[in-house]
C-alpha cells in the first residue's frame, strides 16, 4: 500500500527533466557549501533489497532522487528508457502487456533499475545475454560537478564501462536505456532431477552451453541432488500442462521443484511468462521458510497466501538489534560468481565452508571488457552464480571466518562476489578480486574522490549494520 501511494504521488514522467535539474541543483549547492562530506542518494537504507543498512546515510549529504517512472518505449531501436527507481515489477507489467520483455529480468519485484545498474543483476536467460549491465545501452548521470552526461559504447565509453558495480560512487544515475526483445505468452519449462555432484555439474554445463534454451536454472538441494530446469518461450500451451505458479495459493516454487526430485521424475509445464519471471518472489527464494516456517502449508496458503511475501524493506525497518545480530552470525546470504569450469570445486567449497541448502545455480556469459568485472582472458567466458541463502548447517560456522574462506576461494579462481551481501575482504583483497584500473582513473578525472566514497568503503562490512 505504501509503495502504491508513493508511486501515485511521485510518478510523473513528464517532469523528468525538471527532476534532473533539481538533482543538479542539490549537487551544486553541496559544492557551494564547501563539499564537507561525501554525497549519497537520499533513499532510506531500509528500502533497499539488501538485508543490511548502510551507516553512511547518516553522515553523508543525502541527495533526494524521486525518479521511478518508465519514460519511453522505443520500438524502432528496441530499447526502454527508465528512471533509476523503476522496479522489475513495474517493468514486466508494462512490457509484457505490449508484447515485449527485458532479455535479462532479475527475479524479485522490488529490485530497481538503479540497483541493478550500479550493482548487478542476473536471470536464467543470462547464459545468452550476460548480466543486467550487458543489456544496457546508455546511462545518464549527474556527475560530482553537477553536470549531466550521457554515456554509451561510443560516447563517453570509459564511463559507460565503469558505472556497473560502482555502487553510485561515480555519479547519480538519472536514466538508463535498456534493450528489449519480443515476448511470448508462455514458458515451456522442463524439470530434470539429477543425482551425483559430477553428473549435476556436467548436465548443468551442457544445458548452459545450449543456446536453444531460453532459460537455464538449477536448484541444488544437497551435495549430490539437484533439479535442473530448462525453458523456452512459447506462443501456445498444452492446456493440461499449464501451471499458474504465481497464484497466491500455489506451493512455493522451490518446493514444487523439489517434488520432481522426491518423485524421481522428469516433467514439463507451461507457465505464464510474467509468473515465471517472478517465480521466486512469493517465497523470497527460500528465505521465507525461516521467517514463516508453516508458510507453505496448504491451509496457510489458501487463507493467508495473498499476504506474502512481506516486503524486505518492512523486515529491515522492524528488525531489532538482537534479531539483526542473530541473522548476522547464524544466517548466510551470498551470491558468488564462479567460472563454470570450477563449478564442482565451488559447490564442494560451499558445502565445506557454510553447508547451506538449497543452492541456486544460474549460468551467465561474461563478455571481455575493461570495467570492474570481466574474465581473466580476452574472450567471453561462461560463469555461474551460486546463491546461498539460509541457515548454515555446519556446526563450526563462524560468519566472518567462514565467509573469508569462501571469498579467498572465489578470488583464487578469478570469481566475483555480489556486493549487496556481507563483504569481509580487506581493501587490498577486494581490489585483487575486482579490476579497479579504469574505475580509479575516472574517479580522479571526474572529481569523485572528494564527492563520493570509494566503492569498497561503501560496501565493506564495517560500513553496514
Amino acid at each position: 500500500m505504501r509503495a502504491w501511494i508513493i508511486f501515485k504521488m511521485c510518478s510523473a514522467p513528464k517532469l523528468h527533466d525538471q527532476r534532473v535539474r533539481d538533482i543538479q541543483r542539490q549537487v551544486r549547492e553541496w559544492k557551494k557549501e564547501g563539499g564537507k562530506t561525501y554525497m549519497c542518494t537520499g533513499r532510506p537504507g531500509w528500502l533497499t533489497v539488501s538485508l543490511r543498512v548502510g551507516k553512511y546515510k547518516k553522515t553523508h549529504k543525502n541527495i533526494m532522487i524521486n525518479m521511478m517512472d518508465i519514460l519511453e518505449v522505443d520500438f524502432k531501436r528496441q530499447v526502454v528508457r527508465v528512471e533509476p527507481l523503476a522496479n522489475m515489477g513495474q517493468v514486466t507489467a508494462l512490457l509484457n502487456s505490449i508484447g515485449w520483455t527485458l532479455p535479462v529480468l532479475p527475479e524479485l519485484d522490488d529490485l530497481t533499475v538503479g540497483g541493478l545498474v550500479m550493482g548487478t543483476g542476473i536471470e536464467s536467460s543470462s547464459h545468452i545475454y550476460g548480466l543486467f549491465q550487458h543489456i544496457c545501452v546508455a546511462y545518464e548521470l549527474v556527475l560530482a560537478d553537477g553536470s549531466l552526461v550521457r554515456c554509451t559504447e561510443e560516447e563517453n565509453s570509459d564511463l559507460f564501462h565503469a558505472v556497473p558495480w560502482s555502487c553510485g560512487t561515480l555519479g547519480f544515475l538519472v536514466a538508463a536505456e535498456i534493450k528489449i526483445v519480443p515476448a511470448k505468452l508462455w514458458v515451456k519449462l522442463h524439470y530434470e532431477p539429477v543425482r551425483g555432484l559430477e553428473n549435476i555439474c556436467q548436465r548443468f554445463t551442457e544445458a548452459s552451453q545450449n543456446k536453444e534454451n531460453n532459460f537455464v536454472e538449477g536448484i541444488q538441494y544437497t551435495l549430490d541432488t539437484a533439479v535442473i530446469m530448462t525453458g523456452a518461450m512459447m506462443d501456445y500451451a498444452e492446456p493440461d500442462k499449464i501451471n499458474r505458479i504465481g497464484l497466491y495459493f500455489k506451493p512455493w516454487f522451490f518446493k514444487h521443484v523439489k517434488s520432481y526430485l522426491e518423485g524421481d521424475r522428469t516433467g514439463v509445464e507451461y507457465i505464464p511468462l510474467r509468473q515465471y519471471y517472478h517465480r521466486h518472489t512469493r517465497s523470497i527464494f527460500w528465505e521465507l521458510q525461516d521467517i514463516i516456517p508453516f508458510g507453505n502449508n496448504p491451509a496457510f496458503r489458501w487463507l493467508f497466501g495473498w499476504m506474502v511475501p512481506p516486503k524486505i524493506s518492512l523486515l529491515k525497518l522492524t528488525q531489532g538489534e538482537t534479531i539483526r545480530q542473530l541473522y548476522e552470525q547464524h544466517h548466510v546470504i551470498q551470491d558468488m560468481l564462479i567460472p563454470m569450469k570450477h563449478l564442482q570445486a565451488a559447490i564442494t567449497r560451499f558445502h565445506q565452508d557454510i553447508n547451506v541448502y538449497p543452492l541456486w545455480l544460474c549460468p551467465f556469459l561474461l563478455p571481455a571488457g575493461r570495467g570492474m568485472v570481466h574474465p581473466k582472458g580476452q574472450e567471453a567466458e561462461l560463469y555461474v552464480d551460486i546463491g546461498a541463502y539460509g541457515e548454515p548447517r555446519d556446526r563450526h560456522f563462524e560468519a566472518k571466518a567462514s565467509t573469508r574462506q569462501l571469498e579467498k576461494f572465489v578470488r583464487d579462481v578469478h570469481g566475483f562476489q555480489m556486493l549487496y551481501a556481507d563483504v569481509y575482504m580487506e581493501r587490498e583483497e577486494f581490489w585483487e578480486m575486482f579490476d579497479g584500473q579504469l574505475y580509479h582513473r575516472l574517479r580522479e578525472e571526474l572529481g569523485c574522490k572528494e564527492a563520493f566514497p570509494e566503492v569498497y568503503h561503501k560496501i565493506c562490512k564495517s560500513a553496514r549494520h
